[in-house]
């Protein structure tokens, strides 16, 4: 483009020219003139936006094909303001004027128009373009070109006359808004709308009134829910050129909640087990505050509450774990607005709690429990409070499970338990277990004390051995409800029955008596006799007691290995009479000459260790108290041997040939050894007076016919007894061809003191015993002797002992009594 300047160009000067003949008629060389206005009645309407672009078109195209464009030149109000030379080539054939300098361009093609950039208001006016061909005529196109000048864009004030940005609010539920709109400038005067969701809520059209400030006003009198966070918008436009200027802004409105629930549970709440309840608040804005309520006392929460995606719903969680006494009380959970007041909502929950059964045994009302005697009824209440309630009922007595047995006097319910004609078995503790699905309750446990006459712990008459002028205690146990705390002792002897003084005797605080008694003469023994009493009354079958001369025991007798090992054996004797007194049973074990071990216990029964392997043993039984020690009883045993254990272990890999070479070496040793014994036996017949051995035949015969009397210390083990008890006499004839048995200790009135036989010394009695050769490991003889002496004559009873285990008898576990 060619810049205008001072300096006229040749070109210029043709252009003036040129100008300057249009400018006339060319027929009668007369000047045009006429007024703007009429100009325009025929001129088009062209429209620009102030600060855009103005295309004023102008047909340059000739009627005639083979003519040629010589100028173009445009008029602004009839003055020249740009020309195109078509006979110029380059930038020279363009002239603009100096309003039009930089911003108005001429273009032939694809169409031919004036440009002009950058309107400004200035350039409103009418413009003529004039084409000059060589040939054709001079044509001529008028136009009004309107520059429209934009508005600001629009401003929103709220009632205060505060610009809002964005967002109005936030505004109170239920209250009024009002918006208003203003738009500055704008030629013609813009037309002002406010929009929601592309629907037009209200309009004003351009009103010319001469000022430069348009307004328009959104008035919304009750904000109702559905207003919350709408956005509306303010458009202004006065030309459909370019879109309308708008200005948006969004409704914020403070909502008060709707709804606040607590959301159901599958499970029930249950006493002590943490349980999670949920509270839902909907509809507050901003998200509602959910408080937890007890009684009017706020529970606290640890958990955060929780917001939807939306915030429309708030939710809260209470981890919490009820305690009983919270049964029955209401639950209660609040909504509440951050930010407005009295808009708090809340719900409430009954709490109906689930706990294991409560359960309390109580005794009948109408019984005095100090004061339940054997024969009356009894009756207990069990009271349950149970959520669910419970489906069972069970009673217990002393820890064992009653069952209903009206025949038994028992008749169990689910709240009641009756017991007729009670008795002193069913004193003790009751207890009633109350069972639902929340588990087991149990009552505290209530004890039946029920009143009886005492009774005697023992019932059995007791043997107390005494020495005359050697103060024996005698103790009364009875059992009773309450305790005695009266005692009566008799003595019933061949003088006749007397009652001892109570100073001879003593009560404890148990209900135990306890006699200390010092017979003096031969006259002092014979039968006591205690009686207790106490509240229910006087003890009804006295206990007894029989006072004999205190004498050393009886030897154990019957004495037998249970287990016998490599190494350990196991040993058991029956008890013989203990003379009265506490007695010890001593066991020793010789090897040879060799003391191995010396074990007492208060019973005849030892378990021994470390006797060695393959080893001969003696061993000694007796039994010993205050008065001194008993006889002795011989029992000679033979441990076995390790390697007859691994030979044995062995032997079970062999095959069946050697098995069976075995076994008739083993029958040959065993008849040899059964030939031996019998040869041994019938020399020993030959060489004492009394016979002590018995044909197999004839002791098989008699085992089952020997009777033992109930007061003989003798007590035979029928399973497997080594130590077999014969008489001095002993046959297996009749029953009526045997001695008689000597009287019972009941009979006996005054033994003198220190009858028995002087005690053998240990030494003493191994030298009396047999040589018995060693390979003869099977046949055992103790021999021991007892006598007694009475008042009415002295009554020798011999007690000699023969054991004999032949291989037939020991495989056939049995014996000759």
């Amino acid at each position: 483009m060619m810049e205008c300047g001072l300096r006229p160009s040749p070109t210029r000067v043709i252009s003036l020219w040129t100008l300057l003949i249009g400018s006339f008629n060319i027929a009668g060389l007369r000047q045009v003139s006429w007024s703007a206005r009429a100009e325009s009645l025929d001129a088009v309407n062209l429209s620009a936006v102030s600060g855009g672009d103005a295309t004023l078109p102008c047909d340059t195209r000739s009627p005639q094909p083979p003519d040629a464009l010589l100028l173009v030149v445009w008029y602004k109000d009839d003055v020249p303001i740009y020309s195109y030379d078509g006979r110029v080539k380059g930038p020279s054939a363009h002239w603009a004027d100096d309003t039009l300098t930089g911003r108005a361009r001429w273009h032939a093609s694809p169409h031919s128009a004036l440009q002009i950039r950058d309107v400004v208001p200035s350039d409103r006016a009418l413009y003529r373009c004039r084409v000059d061909f060589k040939v054709s005529p001079t044509r001529n196109y008028k136009f009004v070109l309107n520059v429209i000048e934009l508005p600001e864009k629009p401003k929103i004030f709220d009632e205060k006359d505060k610009e809002i940005v964005g967002v109005a609010g936030p505004y109170i539920e239920d209250t009024s808004l009002k918006l208003s709109c203003v738009v500055s400038g704008g030629k013609p005067m813009p037309r002002l709308r406010w929009w929601r969701d592309d629907k037009v809520i209200a309009t004003l059209p351009p009103v010319e009134d001469g000022s430069r400030l348009s307004l328009l006003e959104l008035k919304i009198p009750k904000l109702k829910r559905e207003y919350f966070e709408a956005v509306y918008t303010c458009t202004a436009d006065n030309t459909a050129l370019v879109p309308s200027l708008r200005a948006n802004v969004q409704i914020l409105i403070y909502l008060r909640p709707l709804l606040v629930e607590i959301l159901a549970r599958e499970q029930p709440l249950s006493v002590g087990q943490e349980a999670v309840i949920a509270c839902r608040a909907v509809g507050a804005r901003p998200p509602a505050i959910i408080t937890w309520w007890m009684d009017d006392k706020q529970i606290m929460v640890n958990e955060p509450q929780k917001n939807s995606d939306d915030f429309n719903e708030t939710i809260s969680f209470l981890r919490w774990t009820p305690r009983m006494e919270h049964d029955g009380h209401v639950l209660t959970c609040r909504a509440s607005h951050a930010k407005l007041e009295h808009t708090t909502i809340e719900t409430t929950m009954p709490l109906n709690l689930h706990y294991i059964p409560i359960v309390a045994l109580q005794l009948g009302s109408k019984l005095n429990p100090n004061d339940i005697e054997e024969g009356d009824d009894v009756y207990f209440e069990c009271v349950v409070r149970a959520n669910p309630p419970a489906y069972k009922v069970v009673w217990e007595h002393n820890g064992q499970v009653m069952t209903h047995n009206q025949r038994a006097g028992v008749i169990a319910g689910s709240a009641h338990l009756a017991l007729q004609g009670v008795s002193r078995e069913q004193a003790g503790r009751y207890v009633c277990t109350a069972s639902n699905v929340e588990g087991d309750g149990r009552s505290p446990p209530v004890n039946l004390l029920i009143l009886y006459k005492p009774i005697c712990k023992n019932r059995e008459t007791v043997i107390i051995g005494a020495a005359i002028n050697e103060a024996a205690k005698v103790t009364c146990e009875v059992n009773a409800f309450p305790a005695p705390e009266n005692f009566q002792w008799t003595l019933n002897n061949t003088m006749g029955t007397v009652e001892l003084e109570p100073g001879k005797f003593t009560i404890d605080s148990t209900g135990r008596s306890i006699l200390s008694y010092t017979p003096s003469a031969d006259t002092d023994y014979g039968s006591l006799a205690c009686r207790a009493t106490n509240l229910a009354g006087q003890q009804i079958e006295p206990c007894r007691y029989t006072l004999l001369p205190a004498v050393k025991p009886d030897p154990p007798t019957n004495c037998s290995t249970l287990n016998l090992t490599d190494d350990s054996a196991e040993l058991r004797c029956v008890a013989g009479y203990d003379g009265g007194l506490q007695t010890t049973y001593i066991v020793e074990v010789w090897e040879t000459d060799t003391l191995i071990a010396n074990v007492s216990t208060t019973t005849p029964v030892w378990k021994l260790h470390g006797l060695g392997s393959g080893k001969a043993l003696t061993l000694l039984f007796y039994a010993s108290n205050a008065r001194g020690r008993s006889e002795i009883t011989t029992l000679r045993v033979h441990t076995l041997s390790r390697l007859a254990l691994q030979t044995e272990a062995n032997t079970r890999n062999t095959n069946v040939d050697s098995s069976w070479a075995l076994g008739i070496v083993a029958g040959i040793v065993g008849t040899l050894i059964a030939v031996a014994i019998i040869a041994l036996v019938a020399r020993r017949k030959h060489h004492r007076p009394i016979q002590y051995e018995a044909p197999m035949q004839t002791v098989k015969a008699c085992k089952g016919s020997i009777q033992v009397v109930n007061h003989s210390p003798l007590q035979p083990d029928d399973k497997n007894p080594d130590v077999v008890p014969l008489g001095k006499d002993f046959n297996c004839t009749r029953d009526a061809e045997r001695p008689p048995e000597p009287p019972p200790y009941g009979a006996v009135v005054s033994p003198p003191v220190g009858s028995s036989k002087s005690t053998h010394s240990l030494h003493d009695v191994r030298s009396n015993t047999p040589n018995t050769p060693a390979s003869d490991i099977h046949s055992i003889g103790t021999i021991a002797e007892d006598r007694r002496s009475v008042t009415s004559g002295t009554l020798s009873r011999r007690r000699e002992v023969v054991t004999t285990r032949t291989p037939l008898l020991a495989n056939a576990k049995e014996s000759c009594v």
